[in-house]
């Protein structure tokens, strides 16, 4: 029996998740058709536009952590782009806008009606949804993700058998096919996946149900506002807030991870 806590939830406390888990393999084979069909220039175009970048956030090695999605601070990536005026180096605003509908519409459009159809009935709860590859040998240093207002679904879509974890806190969680696992990423946290094969979830970010509505769409513009301006490709996902302390290190006994994070510092 698994046993929850204030940073493992229980998935069946999110009644509005239910909709992207009943469609996990729907989910999946639009993920894998477009890694299979998708040409050069729209995959190049889906991770580097389409990905929330991190400035803060780094691995051990150089094995790295692939990201793109569709929505996000809750609305669809072609809409954010036009509202932050996001320039590219490859792309202006309008026609990065231009090309990552076109890009939803061929290859995503059930996953679009599921975020569609799950926020309508919530008044939006959903926040940003993408897809977080973990290649293999994938180590992350230990940080946090500040968002006091929201909790991370990882709905597992390829998981290969073996060590592919994350270790939160006291605990070392697992990943599972077609299974929901949600973290409170305010906590000190460290993924690995040390297989030979890709880990792929769907991330999905919700507001915390029991927080007050208005106050957590304040405090999301708030930090949006401030992680926009320090890093436009962050999408808002990410900010400079994103490090654990030295103390949290010690608070939840991973003081041995300090050395080789210290070293990704340097």
């Amino acid at each position: 029996m698994t046993n929850f806590n204030e940073y493992h939830l229980n998935p069946q406390e999110f009644d509005f998740l239910k909709n992207f888990q009943d469609n996990w393999q729907i989910i999946r084979d639009e993920f894998t058709s477009f890694r299979q069909q998708a040409s050069e220039e729209e995959l190049k175009f889906a991770y580097d536009v389409l990905g929330p970048k991190s400035k803060t956030i780094k691995t051990k090695g150089n094995s790295k952590y692939s990201a793109f999605g569709l929505l996000f601070q809750g609305l669809f990536i072609e809409e954010y782009i036009q509202l932050h005026q996001i320039e590219y180096p490859d792309y202006e605003t309008g026609v990065a806008s231009e090309k990552a509908l076109a890009l939803r519409n061929k290859y995503f459009p059930n996953l679009a009606k599921v975020i569609e159809k799950v926020n309508s009935l919530n008044e939006n709860i959903i926040r940003n949804v993408y897809y977080g590859t973990f290649l293999p040998g994938l180590d992350i240093k230990l940080h946090v993700n500040y968002n006091p207002h929201m909790n991370r679904g990882y709905l597992g879509l390829i998981v290969p058998e073996g060590d592919v974890a994350m270790k939160i806190c006291h605990d070392k969680l697992y990943w599972h096919e077609g299974e929901f696992l949600i973290l409170d990423h305010s906590y000190p946290h460290c993924p690995h996946n040390y297989t030979n094969y890709d880990r792929t979830v769907l991330v999905v970010d919700f507001f915390k149900p029991d927080q007050h509505r208005e106050d957590v769409i304040k405090f999301e513009q708030e930090q949006v506002a401030q992680r926009m301006q320090d890093n436009p490709y962050s999408l808002g996902v990410f900010g400079k807030s994103d490090k654990a302390k030295e103390e949290d290190f010690i608070k939840y006994g991973l003081a041995h991870q300090l050395e080789w994070d210290k070293a990704l510092s340097s």
